[in-house]
């Protein structure tokens, strides 16, 4: 008996090496129109053929504090609940138009807010119906494969090696609203890889700014 737990150890940390051995490491940098490192911005990475992804949406949380929700920028796998915790000395009354998860949650405070569900891939807006400045972006995706640039604008993300992707790259403030893309090939034993997105920025208006 001890001898097969011995080969079954052994077999199971083989394993567990093959798959970390198999995965890359693909460090984006994110910029904006100027060449600037740009932060809050979604990146994520579609197989071209599925894989044996792991599916495992976990809670994530959008607070309000000061006013405003923190943070401002999420992504989030499509199943993934979201909290709502209100932190302010106010009440708040939070909603989405988006067509990706509508949802109007009335005047509460604390812990009251009812967990969303988020089931649709898409865009999501969050705005407060007491206070118009308020708002926050929820970025939905049908992968596991997914990061959001840093204030360095960077991003990084841990793909299996052998496979095709398309890389995509989304910013609430892009010009003309589009998601930016490009193809992705990662080849056995690739322990590390490197990409690279400018996005053009809209203008912001003077209210705009204050929002954000």
């Amino acid at each position: 008996m001890p001898s097969v737990v011995f080969r079954c150890t052994v077999a199971c940390l083989l394993a567990g090496w093959q798959i970390h051995a198999a995965a890359t490491s693909l460090q984006v940098q994110l910029q904006d129109g100027a060449g600037k490192p740009l932060a809050d911005v979604v990146v994520y990475a579609e197989p071209e053929t599925p894989l044996a992804a792991p599916r495992n949406p976990a809670t994530a949380q959008i607070e309000q504090k000061g006013l405003k929700f923190i943070p401002l920028v999420s992504v989030i796998q499509t199943g993934t609940t979201i909290l709502f915790p209100n932190n302010d000395r106010v009440r708040h009354h939070i909603y989405s138009f988006s067509p990706a998860h509508k949802f109007d949650q009335k005047l509460y405070s604390g812990q009251a807010a009812a967990p969303q569900v988020f089931e649709r891939a898409g865009t999501v807006v969050l705005g407060c119906n007491i206070h118009d400045k308020m708002v926050a972006y929820v970025r939905v995706v049908d992968t596991p494969y997914f990061a959001k640039s840093d204030s360095n604008g960077m991003a990084q993300l841990e793909l299996p090696a052998a496979a095709r992707y398309t890389l995509r790259a989304w910013h609430y403030n892009a010009q003309g609203g589009a998601t930016a893309e490009q193809p992705l090939l990662l080849k056995a034993g690739e322990a590390a890889a490197a990409a690279s997105f400018r996005i053009p920025l809209k203008v912001l208006s003077a209210d705009d700014s204050a929002m954000h």
